[in-house]
């Protein structure tokens, strides 16, 4: 070889370097959607209680049941939220806000998390309906229509920019976490009812909250980016 001139990249090199980048990108969202999963399938709420509840009632199986509801009621809040993005996603200001927006959410989130309290769930004070309630509650709870408009769907358009295998890994990510962490719980507490006062619970949960704290900041940073702000 002529010193002074380099050879032509090599083709294969070069392959292997766009699989390992997309490797990567889908460990990324992998681990966003794990998180993000785990924050929502732990944190106390509407359907939380319902898994509890049915698992004292009525056994591990029928909190099983319960904790599978997101992967069917959260599918047109998904498409909902990938609809209204695609219509802003030429406004960037508009973007920006949302962005911010996202921020918010996920830092309160984050703050819930970090202050969270052993649960208490007393079978006894369960009266006739109160499951039916929980149902209906966990579909009019503000949370997964906030956290799909102002995280998700921002989460999964960054995801589309690379290929339908990161949005596939951000989405297997969140609910695989989502739904086995609500399916653990249902377990844990059938077996015994003491898991949810204990230290593992806690820890976990602010753990989770520390995270959510640092992706909060990301978005804080790209809501700025795209308001001009810095």
């Amino acid at each position: 070889m002529v010193a002074g001139l380099s050879s032509p990249p090599n083709r294969t090199d070069t392959c292997h370097n766009e699989d390992a980048a997309t490797g990567n990108d889908m460990i990324h969202f992998l681990g966003i959607g794990i998180i993000f999963g785990l924050s929502a399938g732990l944190a106390p709420g509407p359907l939380l209680m319902l898994v509890i509840s049915d698992t004292l009632r009525h056994g591990i199986k029928a909190g099983v049941k319960v904790a599978l509801a997101p992967v069917v009621t959260d599918l047109p809040i998904i498409l909902l939220s990938l609809f209204i993005l695609t219509k802003l996603s030429a406004f960037k200001d508009v973007l920006g806000i949302i962005s911010l927006a996202g921020g918010f959410f996920i830092a309160i989130m984050g703050y819930e998390s970090i202050r969270a309290k052993a649960l208490q769930v007393d079978i006894h004070s369960l009266k006739q309906g109160s499951l039916a309630k929980g149902v209906l509650a966990n579909v009019l709870n503000p949370h997964p229509y906030l956290f799909w408009i102002t995280v998700g769907a921002p989460t999964m358009n960054k995801a589309l920019t690379i290929g339908s295998i990161a949005l596939s890994a951000f989405l297997c990510g969140f609910y695989a976490s989502l739904v086995g962490s609500k399916i653990l719980l249902a377990f844990l507490v059938g077996t015994s009812r003491s898991f949810l006062t204990g230290k593992v619970y806690l820890y976990t949960l602010r753990f989770l909250g520390l995270l959510l704290c640092a992706f909060a900041f990301v978005l804080f940073r790209d809501g700025a980016k795209l308001l001009g702000l810095i």
